[in-house]
């Protein structure tokens, strides 16, 4: 028997809480790699060569930076979009006119975790435009884009926001943002269950008992397809939220059209490499934190009656 709706939304929001902690965790530096690529592309020969350099500058606490924000973004992100993930998929059955509860296929599900992704837009865009800044400071200081100097804390770049844009200023890059997540998460929740379907088929048993090796491989299948397919979207995005902290930034189009007229096409796909390396160990993670204080929460409930 299934738990009320309200305790379901709560075990699904504190499994997403979970699981965007352990994706932060395991793969904060490769991201950090990855932000200063695509904002500044031409400062670095490659993604060993901007490691380095970061660590050399700024010690390993530099490849952290922005942690903090990254955390509340993957939390907020993650306990919303499972959140909404459940909710989408009892709407899916809605619209099918499927029983409650009923099993959804692999696809129903991708769509499902595509709409969930419009209401995760809105809980990460803030705390991932901190987050950019804070990763992008010392590149936005040495190519003369702001004045040197300036205080780099959470606080810091908190402030400027609200005093140069106000509240707002923590929305640009949502409509790149919600570019980004809808196809992603098809693509993420889609790669996902058809991997774990896979491996399920294989091994003659169910989804929910393939092992953790397999639940890690398939969370990163699906990082992996989810970056491949929205990678040029979420370089604009990190350009646009970067380089608002020097002044008044262009709109999704226009930066995006900016970058293939003066940099190329490949400009779009700086930082590639850490992020595919990032995203099995990131969103193996995720996943493996996610399902298990699920399954942990649910067993519970069901103790419990």
């Amino acid at each position: 028997m299934a738990p009320h709706p309200v305790i379901q939304a709560l075990i699904d929001f504190s499994a997403g809480a979970a699981g965007g902690t352990a994706c932060v965790l395991s793969g904060q530096p490769f991201d950090t790699v990855k932000v200063k690529m695509q904002t500044f592309p031409s400062m670095y020969r490659g993604f060993i060569h901007c490691f380095i350099s970061t660590f050399k500058q700024v010690g390993l606490g530099g490849l952290y930076k922005g942690a903090t924000p990254a955390l509340l973004a993957n939390i907020s992100e993650n306990a919303v979009l499972f959140l909404s993930y459940g909710l989408c998929q009892d709407a899916v059955r809605l619209l099918l006119r499927m029983d409650k509860g009923a099993e959804l296929s692999d696809v129903q599900k991708a769509s499902a975790g595509s709409l969930a992704s419009i209401f995760s837009s809105m809980a990460i865009c803030p705390t991932e435009l901190v987050k950019c800044r804070l990763q992008a400071m010392h590149e936005m200081e040495e190519t003369g884009k702001i004045a040197k100097g300036q205080r780099s804390t959470v606080w810091s770049v908190v402030k400027t926001v609200l005093r140069t844009n106000g509240p707002l200023g923590f929305y640009q890059g949502l409509t790149s943002t919600i570019v980004r997540e809808i196809p992603g998460y098809f693509c993420f929740f889609g790669a996902y269950e058809v991997c774990r379907t896979t491996f399920a088929h294989h091994m003659g048993t169910d989804k929910d008992s393939i092992g953790i090796l397999p639940l890690m491989f398939s969370g990163g299948f699906g990082g992996a397809c989810l970056w491949l397919v929205v990678y040029p979207i979420d370089c604009v995005k990190s350009r646009i939220q970067v380089y608002s902290l020097g002044g008044r930034q262009e709109g999704f189009m226009k930066t995006f059209t900016g970058i293939i007229r003066t940099e190329g096409f490949t400009a779009l796909y700086s930082g590639l490499t850490p992020t595919m390396i990032r995203t099995f160990p990131a969103n193996g993670a995720l996943f493996l934190a996610y399902e298990f204080s699920r399954k942990f929460m649910m067993d519970t409930v069901d103790v419990c009656r």
